[in-house]
């Protein structure tokens, strides 16, 4: 049974601590890889099945209205069990759903595969984090997320130029199959070396937890913050399934230069985030919120309108591009967790992140209706179009978090 550890805040962490957040860093950078490889695979898997975009853009949807709609259903449960018992049976999910991935020879099949893979690994970042707040004292968790949060940049240097790489070699099955032999490690070592974590098991609770998630649900100010998180969502899921296509047609980016691209953005993520980080902290978040959509608006009607150019202006490009994106995502997502009050926070929290995989399905599924492209090796169009559409909504997203800025604001003032 673990509990939490109350220490100083000058000492360090403890050896099995430590070993919690290597697994959990490793355990977030399988799934986040899972899901984010399959951008740059595009190209790969249109041509391999004779896919057309509208086609991919429902393989990439799948993952994301299967994920929204397990974290619904789970959440009402997630605190029936061990934490750890929930963790490896999601977890042994998620393996066989990318093994599947990785054997699909039919389009039916990959399909299938994305849906069964993100009703399990849907859910495993919301148990992480939950395992975090169990194990980790209040004044420990910055930096344990510090860690496990830096899965997304590993996932964008190593994980997704290495996929890339051998699927150059031995075909894009090799990618998956990456995937599910460095999960089945991180399992096998969850299974033996991790305590159980079912402290939780202990308190009684008469609350309905359907009721307890309508209440939140139904919670205008939680609304508020419910919509500046789909919407926050949709950009990035509209230009990310087709990147990798529209870089090789459009752009003239071969199969084998597009691991830099990705390599390089991911090194600029590491620099980057930490600093955005800090600078929302020292200044008002809504405004590093505001620079940052207005860079993002900049500089993707530049990309979705650029002819064939030089590598490095494709990387310099993008990384400025990544800038834009982190200095919304950063501050928006900080003063959205500010919204729900102490007793909500588990079930807002939910939602939100159920929410926002759904909207990004839905984002995924429009951008493949608004993009065509004639032949498999033929350039996109309606790319630039696609590139408008994303710039409205970033705008309409300014002002939903604006709405969450000025309810934050109003809350601290209060609590003052």
């Amino acid at each position: 049974m673990i509990q939490p550890i109350k220490k100083d805040r000058t000492e360090p962490f403890s050896s099995y601590q430590i070993m919690m957040i290597a697994l959990l860093a490793l355990l977030q950078f399988t799934i986040i890889l899972d899901f984010m490889v399959l951008a740059p695979l595009g190209d790969y898997l249109i041509k391999a099945f004779s896919m057309s975009p509208k086609g991919f853009g429902i393989v990439v949807s799948a993952y994301a209205f299967s994920a929204g709609a397990s974290g619904i259903l789970a959440a009402g449960f997630a605190d029936k069990f061990d934490r750890k018992k929930l963790l490896l049976f999601f977890y042994t999910g998620f393996i066989v759903g990318t093994l599947f991935c990785a054997l699909s020879n039919t389009y039916e099949m990959l399909l299938a595969a994305r849906i069964v893979t993100g009703l399990f690994g849907g859910v495993i970042g919301a148990i992480s984090m939950t395992i975090i707040t169990d194990i980790f004292a209040v004044h420990q968790r910055g930096r344990v997320m510090g860690f496990v949060q830096m899965a997304f940049a590993a996932s964008q240097v190593l994980g997704i130029p290495i996929g890339l790489y051998l699927a150059n070699i031995w075909g894009w099955h090799s990618s998956f199959l990456m995937i599910v032999v460095l999960a089945t490690i991180i399992g096998t070592v969850i299974l033996f070396k991790v305590k159980p974590i079912n402290k939780h098991l202990e308190i009684q609770s008469d609350k309905s937890p359907f009721l307890h998630l309508w209440h939140a649900v139904t919670n205008r100010s939680y609304q508020t913050g419910f919509l500046a998180t789909a919407f926050l969502s949709v950009g990035g899921f509209m230009l990310m399934p087709f990147g990798s296509a529209y870089l090789i047609n459009n752009i003239n980016i071969t199969q084998q230069e597009l691991p830099l691209v990705f390599m390089f953005t991911g090194l600029a993520s590491i620099v980057i985030m930490p600093l955005i980080g800090k600078l929302s902290d020292k200044v008002d978040k809504f405004m590093v919120f505001a620079g940052g959509s207005v860079l993002a608006i900049v500089l993707i009607l530049i990309y979705t309108n650029l002819t064939p150019v030089p590598l490095w202006q494709v990387v310099v490009i993008n990384m400025i591009l990544f800038m834009g994106i982190m200095s919304r995502m950063i501050p928006a997502t900080t003063l959205t967790m500010s919204v729900p009050d102490l007793r909500d926070r588990g079930a807002f929290m939910s939602v939100n992140s159920s929410l926002q995989q759904m909207a990004g399905g839905i984002a995924a599924l429009f951008a493949g209706l608004i993009v065509t492209q004639e032949t498999k090796t033929s350039p996109l169009r309606n790319y630039d179009t696609l590139g408008i559409v994303v710039s409205v909504l970033i705008l309409i997203c300014l002002y939903f978090v604006y709405r969450v800025s000025v309810m934050v604001k109003k809350k601290e003032s209060l609590n003052l």
